[in-house]
């Protein structure tokens, strides 16, 4: 009787500890996919390929282990949106150093890091500001570093101020600085001049959850989205036809893996000028695409190959009313 219960015993425990073991749900187990969510690039949640274009599967080259995996957002962005200001008075820290040839401050605000950059033989008199939007996956610091942004400036041969504040990292991060007027300030604070010429924003993938926000800032004449038409159409139209300024702007899309809303957008409007790829040089631009209101360009870089691969910024900041140097 006593072997019995002992061998009972042991089933008992041994049912208890399968039962335990065994996971709720299967690990095969995937939840469904809204079909309105878009694409970007280099963030979490790796979408399925049958839905995926070409120029955005993943690199073949590269190890699995470093791929970045992608993300969906959604069309509308319904998140509550925290509002960050550096709203202070005094003066902010910074640090001076020389990149690139060039006077470079790191400025420490309460919205993040922003980099400032000016070219050797900068002039503030004749000089325009570019304001440098990064995407995800990366902070002020490191796209500042790792995409060699400070080379990638001078080669563009353009006198101008170069910031480059904090961005979103990711879905969930809050835009830095809602207002463009608030960086603006930050810069001013850290006891640096921002010259009176023309203002070039530009941004790459994610950055267009900021730059949607600075369409009506008055002093923004041409924005540059490189691979950034993910959401925000409504602002952009807003920026080139719609809105109060609109007949003094100019807009450059560029798209590859978002070619197809880049496209789509550009049809919209008939002053709208398109090619095929990038050329290897200004030259390359004919005279209708130098003087476009809206220039659309399908990239034949993929989408992070546009920022680290210094062919594209520096040749589309000579699009702009900046002035030589």
């Amino acid at each position: 009787m006593k072997s019995v219960s002992l061998v009972g015993l042991a089933a008992i425990l041994f049912a208890s500890a399968t039962a335990m073991a065994e996971p709720s749900q299967s690990i095969d187990h995937v939840e469904p996919v809204n079909s309105s969510e878009l694409v970007i690039p280099g963030v979490d949640d790796q979408p399925d390929d049958t839905q995926q274009p070409p120029d955005q599967q993943p690199d073949p080259q590269q190890p699995p282990s470093q791929q970045k995996p992608q993300a969906r957002l959604t069309s509308t962005w319904s998140r509550p949106r925290e509002i960050v200001k550096d709203s202070g008075d005094g003066r902010l820290e910074k640090k001076e150093d020389t990149v690139a040839g060039g006077k470079h401050w790191r400025i420490k605000t309460g919205a993040g890091a922003v980099h400032v950059w000016a070219p050797p033989g900068y002039d503030r008199s004749t000089a325009g500001t570019v304001v440098y939007v990064h995407g995800y996956w990366t902070d002020a610091d490191g796209a500042w570093r790792d995409h060699s942004l400070a080379k990638q400036f001078r080669a563009s041969k353009q006198n101008a101020l170069f910031i480059v504040p904090d961005a979103p990292t990711a879905n969930e991060d809050s835009v830095k600085w809602p207002a463009l007027k608030d960086l603006r300030r930050a810069v001013a604070r850290a006891n640096i001049v921002i010259p009176d010429g023309p203002v070039i924003v530009m941004g790459h993938s994610g950055a267009f959850r900021t730059i949607m926000q600075w369409v009506d800032h008055k002093l923004v004449e041409q924005i540059i989205l490189l691979d950034a038409m993910y959401a925000g159409e409504h602002a952009f139209d807003e920026f080139i036809d719609s809105g109060k300024r609109a007949n003094q702007h100019k807009l450059i899309v560029v798209g590859a893996g978002t070619a197809q809303s880049s496209e789509s957008f550009a049809k919209k409007y008939k002053f709208a000028v398109a090619r095929e790829a990038m050329p290897s040089s200004y030259g390359g631009f004919k005279k209708r695409e130098r003087g476009a209101k809206l220039l659309y360009i399908r990239s034949q870089f993929e989408h992070m190959q546009i920022v680290t691969g210094g062919k594209v910024i520096p040749l589309l900041l000579r699009l702009t009313a900046l002035k030589a140097l």
